[in-house]
């Protein structure tokens, strides 16, 4: 199935001292103005220069963005900025950090890995992907001939088998390491054994991939390499080997590591008009059990809930917990001929119970989309600032992520939060 190879990866130079934390960042996608300021303003040489260049979008006016990143590329490079390893390697990246007061540890193999149609069943997506954004990330690829940062996939090893791996590399010399904002720590460790290489490759060969976070990027390096057989084919350019166009940068994780934390995006909406609160509260009483939260933190009886449950909060204070009633079948209410895997979702059963009949929000239509809100910190999302109700919602979980994607469909928009996020900046593949 998926076939991986190693690779010779760009790093920014280091010496003795492998910590890099003012050059790298959080992926592009979460970065506004200011904070890609402050990292500027902390290091010129931060990867935001050329993963969230400055300049006009249009890539047919003379010094947009991408002829900017193209040209920061090329400098750093030349100017020994950024440095190729020695060798092709497999490279393992460690992020550890501190959660609900206990310490975790999140593995990942970096590799080249070859791409797939989403329709061979090997790469699997589980969230849809918006045009706009991967028209970006494509000119960005283009100028650059690279890979800047990683696809997130995820594969399965419930025995651990590659627990081994991990293990024997974390031993050797740290490559980079690199410390980010929330005090997540990320190491590098590079792969060279042969044997090692051999016995990875021959393991990922049986395993499907779940795309966990990066389907703009997966899909952006599908329609790179789409255009760049089509011109070689043109040109009558043959390759020995398959070209490094073929395949692209992730970081494989073991979905069933218990350490692997998904947390969940919870949603602010307002209504299309005056928000009618005690309206509100009846509508979602035809679906829902409204029931006061038990005395404590309101957020523990939604972990405690055994079925689709919300935390709903009403700008003018009042707080319930709102649990499918038992006597709705997903299956009818929700219409449409999507699995019942997909259905059963929270998010989903939030979307199409909810936000959609309650509040005209739309899947795909912006101009109700600018009426939802996603908050990743219940606290905030709890203020209800700017908003007229907030939901606080459970995880997804694993299980729930591979049935969905293994059906061939997708989820409802913002579904997972993988924390910790990726830094961008520990590695870059070129394809020049």
């Amino acid at each position: 199935m998926a076939f991986i190879k190693p690779f010779a990866a760009t790093m920014y130079r280091h010496t003795a001292d492998s910590d890099i934390s003012a050059l790298t960042a959080p992926p592009y996608d979460v970065i506004g103005p200011e904070l890609r300021a402050r990292l500027i303003e902390g290091d010129n040489h931060n990867v935001v220069a050329i993963d969230l260049p400055e300049g006009p979008s249009d890539p047919t006016v003379p010094g947009n963005r991408y002829e900017n990143a193209a040209a920061t590329w090329r400098n750093w490079r030349s100017a020994g900025i950024l440095v190729d390893d020695e060798t092709e390697a497999f490279y393992v990246l460690e992020q550890t950090w501190e959660y609900a007061g206990k310490q975790v540890r999140r593995r990942a193999f970096v590799t080249a890995v070859e791409l797939h149609a989403f329709s061979e069943g090997i790469v699997l997506p589980h969230e849809r992907t918006m045009p706009r954004h991967v028209a970006d990330r494509l000119d960005l690829t283009r100028t650059c001939s690279a890979n800047l940062s990683q696809v997130f996939c995820l594969f399965s090893d419930p025995a651990g088998e590659t627990d081994g791996m991990f293990d024997a590399a974390v031993r050797g010399e740290v490559v980079l390491s690199a410390t980010d904002a929330d005090g997540v720590v990320s190491r590098v460790w590079a792969i060279r054994d042969a044997g090692t290489i051999a016995a990875l490759q021959a393991f990922m060969t049986e395993k499907q991939l779940f795309i966990a976070d990066g389907h703009h990027r997966y899909t952006t390096a599908l329609a790179y390499r789409d255009e760049r057989r089509a011109a070689d084919a043109a040109a009558g350019t043959e390759h020995i080997g398959r070209p490094d166009y073929d395949f692209t940068m992730m970081a494989l994780v073991n979905m069933d590591d218990p350490d692997l934390i998904v947390l969940p995006t919870h949603r602010q909406v307002r209504a299309e008009t005056t928000f009618d609160a005690d309206e509100f509260w009846q509508e979602l009483a035809r679906y829902f059990d409204i029931t006061t939260p038990p005395a404590g933190h309101p957020a523990a009886a939604l972990t405690a809930a055994t079925t689709t449950s919300f935390l709903v909060k009403t700008a003018d204070g009042t707080i319930k917990l709102a649990t499918l009633r038992a006597d709705i079948d997903v299956a009818e209410a929700i219409p449409g001929d999507a699995s019942i895997a997909w259905k059963r979702l929270d998010v989903t059963v939030l979307q199409e119970l909810i936000l959609g009949p309650l509040f005209g929000i739309i899947p795909g239509e912006m101009s109700t989309l600018e009426r939802l809100t996603f908050v990743k910190d219940a606290h905030e999302a709890l203020k209800v600032e700017n908003a007229d109700v907030a939901f606080i919602m459970n995880s997804t979980r694993m299980e729930q992520l591979r049935e969905v994607a293994l059906g061939g469909e997708t989820m409802p928009q913002k579904s997972t939060y993988f924390y910790p996020k990726l830094l961008s900046g520990l590695f870059f593949r070129s394809m020049a």
